[in-house]
């Protein structure tokens, strides 16, 4: 008889099979290998918010010349695009691994980040709302189906997400409950709908405030869309009934264009990165308009195997303390 760590294991493996073959299903993407590491200084990697710390390394065999590991694979997968010469309409999928030192620990954050990375190409007239959400309906299909398969499997891991996902901007969001803060109202939403889409994340709101962080170069967080608010782009974020709040799976958006770059590299006092590798291709026309994101490995399972803390489903570092707290409250930490 197989022990409860073994099948854990064995379930773990289960969910991102499925989910990876049914996501590249749903978008028409093609998996492909990526790096850990890029070259520092290119703009390529991902500033996430623009203050996290990267780890950086010299290469012995480039004259010291500096490396970073990647936080995530944004703009790398725009510039494979062009290299792999995708087709309008197709897209690429590949398992990104990364280090952030500087997350905080929590039952739901850990110093290891794993999730599916994915990019696809688009045509100009494609920079829209409309179609920004049938991709985010497409991914959220691909969950629900994978929840199924899952509850088929382990009857004791009942499926719990709703039909349909909802959608609301994040000024909509600031309306709605004006005297909470950003994590609260995600906590409300999520709460009231049990699956949302929260639209327009990077730029500032009514009250001068970002609903959360955004670098200024992959995500199209400025752009007036059909709707008459700011972005195009967004949070997958589900009602998670074990922690009882809301659980980001997934961060997307259509690509900024160059007027999108350069305004949001101005609005967030960032015009150096200008001449940088990555943004002199996109400024001189060199890369394709395309739509992407990252998908949560670690949180998709979590919340697929109902856990309590993604310690459960990942191999990371911990702290003693979070170790020992975990064993009293009957977590196993891999």
């Amino acid at each position: 008889m197989k022990n409860e760590f073994l099948q854990t294991e064995e379930a773990i493996a289960f969910v991102k099979e499925i989910f990876a073959q049914e996501l590249s299903k749903q978008l028409k993407l093609t998996k492909i290998s990526s790096p850990i590491a890029v070259l520092d200084g290119t703009g390529i990697n991902d500033d996430l918010n623009g203050v996290e710390r990267t780890v950086k390394f010299p290469v012995k065999s480039m004259k010291e010349q500096g490396a970073v590991i990647v936080n995530s694979l944004a703009k790398w997968k725009r510039i494979r695009l062009q290299e792999l010469h995708i087709e309008e309409g197709r897209g690429v999928l590949t398992d990104m691994r990364a280090l952030r030192p500087d997350e905080d620990y929590s039952p739901i954050h850990s110093i290891y980040v794993d999730q599916w990375d994915w990019e696809k190409k688009i045509s100009s007239q494609d920079r829209t709302l409309v179609f920004l959400k049938k991709q985010v309906e497409q991914i959220y299909e691909v969950l629900k189906s994978t929840e199924k398969q899952i509850a088929a499997m382990y009857p004791h891991l009942p499926a719990v997400l709703p039909q349909k996902i909802r959608f609301i901007h994040a000024e909509e969001l600031l309306l709605r409950y004006p005297y909470l803060s950003a994590k609260d109202r995600e906590t409300e939403i999520a709460k009231a709908f049990g699956a949302v889409f929260i639209i327009g994340i990077g730029g500032k709101l009514s009250d001068g405030k970002k609903h959360d962080g955004r670098a200024p170069d992959y995500d199209d967080w400025s752009s007036e869309n059909e709707e008459g608010y700011k972005g195009l782009n967004g949070d997958i974020l589900v009602w998670n009934p074990i922690l009882e709040s809301a659980f980001e799976l997934s961060s997307m958006g259509i690509r900024v264009d160059k007027k999108a770059l350069l305004y949001q590299l101005e609005e967030s006092d960032a015009m150096d990165r200008k001449n940088l590798h990555f943004h002199s291709l996109l400024l001189n026309d060199q890369l394709p308009q395309s739509i992407g994101g990252g998908i949560g490995q670690s949180r998709v399972v979590m919340f697929m195997l109902k856990k309590k803390h993604i310690g459960e489903v990942q191999v990371s570092v911990w702290p003693d303390a979070i170790r020992e707290e975990s064993l009293k409250a009957g977590v196993y930490l891999l």
